[in-house]
């Protein structure tokens, strides 16, 4: 591990997309494995589609989907959990497995869940009452999910800490999100045209309407998807937080990992 600096965007994108190269089948793992509950969820709903009147349909989509939604923030915040953790252990040429870096967080990813679940209610609340102000607070949050698992902070800590090391670089942190937004819009569009091609429909809302096979080719395009793209942007603002913090704080990264491994000893040693 060569010695910290602060990283120009460019650097940073750069060692993003380097990170993620040359462990692919780590980050796309901690994505994957998580997600395929999701994806099951998803599917076991297609399988339970009954005739029945319009209304008892629609109730049963909403329940689904709704359940689909909670799994999908569930899993999602496991995942981010453990890339930070990940990419921690890869900052210091330490080894770095799938199953390795949840241990490490399976007594944060609760914590996870509901800073998840708070920071994208009050997102969604602004974006309602006005968009740019929920665009702002999502650029000011960006930080917190490092900022809660790698310093244990609470809910409220890891927003605040988010906010101070994401002053006065805010606008890098857009520019990583429009990035990685079309990148994702971009994936998974390519996934999803051939399946659209195939089963004779002009847009992927019409797949409802389909026979259920392309629907769960649907579903496992998305699965496709959000592995192969979700775990960039969680790299990269795991990366800016390590440099927000070699900015801001001279900060050393040995230090941060050896107050991340201090639990596991204090629970080996009792």
């Amino acid at each position: 591990m060569g010695t910290l600096r602060p990283l120009s965007t460019g650097e940073l994108l750069d060692r993003t997309f380097s990170l993620y190269r040359g462990h692919f089948a780590l980050f796309v793992g901690i994505f994957a494995i998580p997600h395929l509950c999701v994806l099951a969820f998803q599917c076991l709903a297609l399988a339970w589609q009954t005739p029945g009147t319009q209304i008892v349909n629609l109730l049963m989509t909403l329940v689904w989907s709704l359940g689909a939604i909670l799994l999908t923030v569930v899993v999602s915040a496991a995942s981010q959990a453990a890339t930070v953790v990940a990419v921690s252990q890869v900052h210091l040429d330490r080894p770095a497995g799938v199953m390795d870096s949840f241990s490490k967080v399976k007594n944060q990813i609760a914590g996870v869940i509901g800073l998840s679940l708070t920071v994208g209610f009050l997102v969604g609340l602004a974006c309602i009452a006005l968009v740019v102000p929920g665009i702002l607070l999502m650029i000011r949050w960006s930080l917190a999910v490092p900022a809660k698992v790698l310093e244990n902070k609470s809910t409220g800590e890891a927003m605040s800490r988010s906010s101070e090391l994401s002053q006065g670089n805010r606008g890098r942190i857009f520019v990583i999100w429009v990035l990685f937004a079309v990148l994702s819009i971009g994936v998974s569009m390519l996934l999803q045209w051939p399946i659209e091609v195939a089963a004779g429909v002009s847009a992927r809302g019409a797949l409802r309407h389909v026979a259920p096979g392309w629907q769960v080719a649907s579903l496992v395009a998305t699965f496709a998807s959000s592995c192969l793209v979700g775990p960039l942007a969680t790299i990269a603002f795991s990366l800016v937080y390590y440099d927000e913090r070699v900015r801001k704080e001279a900060f050393d990264l040995q230090l941060m990992m050896a107050a991340l491994d201090a639990p596991a000893l204090q629970v080996s040693q009792a």
